[in-house]
């Protein structure tokens, strides 16, 4: 199986980038299932249930979200419509919406979706580890499942390996959200698992992590109250991850980072 997995959408510029794409990537490289992180995808903060149909209109299987989830609180109602949007599953019991699901490929495989929210930094949710455990106990790779992926989304890298470590062997990839900024260790674990600390975003990275520059750096460098963060407009970037897996497995063959358009040099697999 072939999965495509597109980093935190910011913005207009990230949501042109990520429509203009998906089916042009969907056919080059025959890929079987499309996910993309939308938590940033209105204006920089949260989704509405109109940006998810666009996503799901150019070619995205299912959304992942993060700690921005309910910003537009439009959304929050569409999570008892709409199966194909997640929240992180270390929530409160009681929150709206559901962490893990289960989808089915053009050809009929399983592909479950996991998606937790690291807590170094973060808001203190529940332990992620152990929702993991927890959710392994109900899907695992050769059983009912023949991919798992996670999207793990946290500020800090060593959580993130951490939980790439801890789940090596037993899901077919972690990808780790959130930070914005792609990083160079995509790589296979010893066990089968693919991973990588961070997809990074689709957006325009003439700004600081997707926001015009001009109010944060005036919060960094004036520590007074500033004009609402906007998100940058210019031309974007799309990041994201091609993972490979055995269909005999479910494990991780390949993983290999996609950098399309904006000014990051550009990367796609041969």
């Amino acid at each position: 199986m072939r999965l495509l997995i597109c980093g935190d959408v910011v913005g207009r510029s990230g949501r042109t980038v990520v429509t203009d794409n998906l089916k042009k990537l969907r056919d080059r490289y025959s890929i079987d299932f499309v996910i993309v992180n939308g938590e940033n995808a209105a204006g920089g903060f949260g989704i509405t249930p109109k940006i998810c149909n666009e996503f799901f209109d150019a070619g995205a299987d299912a959304i992942t979200t993060g700690n921005h989830v309910w910003d537009q609180k439009d959304i929050i109602p569409h999570f008892d419509r709409e199966p194909r949007i997640l929240r992180p599953a270390n929530f409160p019991n009681g929150t709206p919406g559901k962490g893990a699901a289960q989808f089915t490929d053009a050809r009929g495989r399983k592909v479950v979706i996991l998606h937790l929210m690291a807590r170094l930094f973060m808001d203190p949710l529940d332990d992620p580890f152990a929702a993991a455990e927890e959710m392994l106990n109900t899907w695992r790779l050769g059983a009912n499942a023949d991919a798992i992926v996670l999207d793990f989304h946290g500020e800090a890298s060593s959580e993130k390996m951490a939980m790439g470590h801890f789940l090596d062997g037993r899901v077919s990839v972690v990808v780790g959200t959130h930070t914005h900024i792609p990083t160079a260790d995509a790589q296979v674990f010893p066990g089968g698992t693919g991973y990588m600390t961070d997809l990074g975003m689709c957006g325009d990275y003439d700004s600081v992590i997707g926001h015009q520059k001009e109010v944060p750096v005036q919060r960094f460098t004036r520590k007074m109250p500033t004009a609402r963060m906007e998100a940058a407009q210019g031309e974007a970037t799309l990041c994201a991850v091609m993972v490979d897996t055995d269909d005999a497995t479910g494990l991780a063959t390949d993983i290999h980072p996609i950098r399309i358009g904006g000014r990051l040099r550009g990367e796609l697999p041969d």
